[in-house]
């Protein structure tokens, strides 16, 4: 299995319309926004131009313009499983709804990368016996509030240190 010091380049997804700026959805390219931060200079930061669900194409051109393979490469999405203020490195897992990394699956035949997933679900959005857990694309395009704002950059200082 692939280890994260195999990683060399790190891709964030997002949206590239101004609609979708400073929106849950742009997590990948928030992190990467912010990484200058974080002196991990060994690595390669990139941001799709494309939308989330055709974020496969864009992967998989870079990693052939860069010769890397599938376990070189660290995608950072949203996640509306994980709790906003929490996160997940993870390798090789299905893309569990999210559009953005089923395409990527999609478009590589596999999905044998690196993810970091960065929670984005609010801690009271946690669903009690016999209430529905509020939608992904509810969540996914709502504003970041500064206080929010201020988490996210807990995380990815923390994220960025275990890279």
């Amino acid at each position: 299995m692939s280890q994260m010091k195999d990683i060399n380049l790190i891709i964030g997804l997002g949206n590239p319309s101004q609609e979708y700026e400073k929106t849950f959805h742009n997590m990948g390219h928030l992190f990467v926004d912010e990484s200058f931060k974080f002196k991990v200079s060994s690595l390669k930061f990139l941001k799709t131009d494309c939308f989330m669900n055709k974020s496969g194409e864009f992967v998989k051109e870079i990693l052939k313009k860069e010769k890397l393979k599938p376990d070189n490469l660290l995608v950072i999405h949203d996640d509306s499983d994980i709790e906003l203020g929490k996160f997940k490195f993870s390798f090789g897992r299905n893309s569990a709804g999210h559009k953005g990394a089923q395409n990527i699956i999609d478009q590589l035949k596999t999905k044998n990368f690196w993810r970091l997933r960065i929670g984005i679900r609010p801690s009271f959005a946690k669903a009690t016996e016999g209430q529905a857990r509020p939608k992904a694309d509810k969540l996914v395009l709502k504003k970041i509030s500064s206080t929010q704002m201020e988490v996210l950059e807990k995380v990815f200082k923390e994220a960025a240190k275990q890279l």
